[in-house]
């Protein structure tokens, strides 16, 4: 399990947490890209501090490094895992037992999941709670066709496109779910955002993104988004979502396909997440 991170604070603790009773902390390895406020003190695995990606090269530096990396690891182990901190892997309960389990019973080269962004309903849940499951304290989310990404690998071939993508064929799978907390707590999103936005104006990271909106802009977005929501609320059914329609194909390269995450707020419907999921992460 590899992830990169800087300043997340609560969210990897929990990336730390959720992973390591799924794949054992031993196996996981968090490349620290400068984080100034002690979130990488003291965890319970492998914590590489990096000595800074190269300005106007971040986004190709973190997949060169991710990949890179995962291709020497591939020598050692069957699979590997490359996730930001604040998306959290979860195979279906009804049909999986964990992770290892879901891991031992799927053979394909690639797997991507079907991906949900976790969001806070501001009008009727409070701040999270910490060392509590967010799952069951935000009972809402929207599909994330973008997000639906290619994750899970057994080949060295590279990762793309911030992670969107990979050099190999790969079709989502309905029985993994990634849960995507980026949305999941309104606090949390404008602090986050507005150290991304910091970012985004000093060395130029994250163009185009939504690093270049600031915090009380995406939290506004978020609650004028939840505050919108109906009594009738449908339960998320993966069953409804045809998974070829999620990625396209161009030059040997596979990638998930969807609106950005300021779109998929704006525009997708807001849907229960299901009840069997609650407590997991």
């Amino acid at each position: 399990m590899l992830t990169i991170a800087r300043d997340e604070g609560e969210m990897l603790t929990r990336w730390v947490d959720h992973y390591g009773r799924q794949a054992g902390h031993e196996n996981l390895i968090v490349f620290d890209d400068g984080s100034t406020d002690g979130s990488t003190d003291d965890l319970a695995c492998t914590v590489q501090h990096l000595p800074g990606f190269r300005k106007g090269n971040f986004e190709a530096g973190r997949m060169g490094l991710a990949s890179g990396v995962a291709q020497g690891l591939l020598g050692v182990y069957d699979v590997v895992i490359f996730t930001d901190v604040d998306e959290f892997l979860v195979p279906d309960p009804a049909r999986y037992a964990d992770l290892s389990d879901y891991l031992a019973r799927r053979p394909e080269r690639v797997i991507a999941p079907f991906a949900l962004n976790v969001v806070h309903h501001t009008a009727v849940e409070g701040p999270l709670i910490s060392g509590k499951p967010i799952l069951g304290q935000r009972a809402y989310a929207q599909f994330a066709p973008l997000m639906c990404k290619p994750s899970v690998k057994r080949v060295p071939a590279a990762w793309t496109s911030a992670s969107h993508g990979i050099r190999a064929p790969y079709m989502p799978d309905p029985g993994l779910f990634m849960v995507h907390m980026k949305f999941a707590d309104v606090d949390l999103l404008r602090r986050q955002a507005d150290r991304r936005n910091e970012l985004a104006k000093a060395v130029g990271r994250g163009k185009g993104s939504s690093w270049g909106r600031s915090g009380d802009d995406l939290a506004g977005l978020l609650t004028a988004k939840t505050a919108s929501l109906g009594a009738q609320v449908e339960e998320f059914d993966p069953a409804s979502v045809l998974p070829a329609r999620l990625v396209r194909e161009e030059n040997g390269v596979h990638r998930a396909v969807g609106p950005g995450h300021i779109d998929n707020l704006r525009n997708q419907p807001l849907l229960r997440i299901p009840e069997r999921l609650h407590g997991i992460v």
